[in-house]
């Protein structure tokens, strides 16, 4: 698996998680669910993306986005 279909399946398992904390838990994880959107967005136009940096570190083969 590449770098940036970790990066996605990461952010996508994490939007997952935050929304069943959401339900299950309490109403105030949504904002996880906002911050994920919102780092997905902004790496969108920066390129910039922090869990990129250390899945690089930990070895994930490098893709084309990251």
């Amino acid at each position: 698996m590449t770098l940036d279909r970790s990066v996605l399946a990461f952010a996508g398992f994490m939007v997952l998680l935050s929304v069943a904390l959401t339900v299950w838990v309490s109403p105030l994880f949504v904002w996880l669910t906002v911050f994920v959107g919102t780092n997905l967005l902004q790496s969108a136009f920066t390129g910039f993306c922090p869990a990129a940096i250390v899945m690089k570190r930990l070895g994930i083969r490098p893709g084309c986005a990251f």
